[in-house]
């Protein structure tokens, strides 16, 4: 069974809306690409690297393909050496545009789609950018990793990687490091379901009774 796997930069107040440069993702005024450029260091690098080291498919929304495919083809370094063979998954509306060597359309049901393809044999599928994709497969659980670096800057408006309609869901910490600049490099995977419990001792005051009242 292959597993989904979300690997994305992301800002302490969630954004991860154009990391790479000014003109990756401009859409909505969004005015700071590139932030993520000053913040590299052999140990940020050594991530990307041990990210990139095992055999994986990409699985892109339409909005992230678009960019690589304008970029990772015409690229002579290690990412793209990677990119560039790998299988690629695009969820789209136009098939017939996809052009990037080795690119396959998820087609009309994305969801039922990846479900399939977790079930098939193969490298995991690793999702870059794509924050709507993201969104989809949060909504219906099937994200089994999240790979986060985090970047000690706050953005303010911009696209965020976790929005209100998540499956609820808990995940466990297996993974973590810093950076010299202050980057959190954080894995998280998929270890069930959310348990709640309550710190409340002893019968609730009247006070307590009628405030759970008002808020209902």
């Amino acid at each position: 069974m292959r597993k989904i796997i979300a690997a994305t930069f992301v800002s302490l107040d969630g954004v991860m809306q154009a990391p790479g440069g000014p003109q990756e993702d401009p859409v909505g005024g969004f005015k700071f690409g590139g932030w993520t450029f000053h913040y590299f260091d052999d140990v940020a690098g050594a991530a990307m690297d041990e990210l990139f080291s095992k055999p994986f498919a990409l699985l892109l929304g339409r909005r992230t393909y678009d960019i690589f495919a304008a970029y990772w083809p015409y690229q002579k370094d290690p990412i793209a050496d990677a990119f560039n063979p790998a299988t690629k998954y695009v969820a789209t509306h136009r098939p017939d545009t996809l052009t990037w060597q080795n690119t396959q359309s998820l087609g009309p049901d994305i969801v039922a789609a990846l479900r399939r393809l977790k079930q098939e044999d193969g490298p995991d599928l690793l999702i870059q950018g794509s924050g709507n994709l993201i969104q989809t497969l949060l909504a219906n659980g099937l994200i089994d990793e999240i790979r986060l670096m985090i970047f000690p800057l706050l953005l303010g408006k911009g696209k965020r990687l976790f929005g209100d309609a998540a499956m609820p869901a808990a995940f466990k910490l297996v993974k973590s490091r810093t950076s010299s600049t202050g980057v959190i490099m954080a894995t998280y995977e998929r270890s069930g379901e959310i348990e709640v419990g309550s710190f409340v001792t002893g019968e609730p005051s009247d006070a307590e009774l009628e405030r759970r009242k008002t808020w209902r």
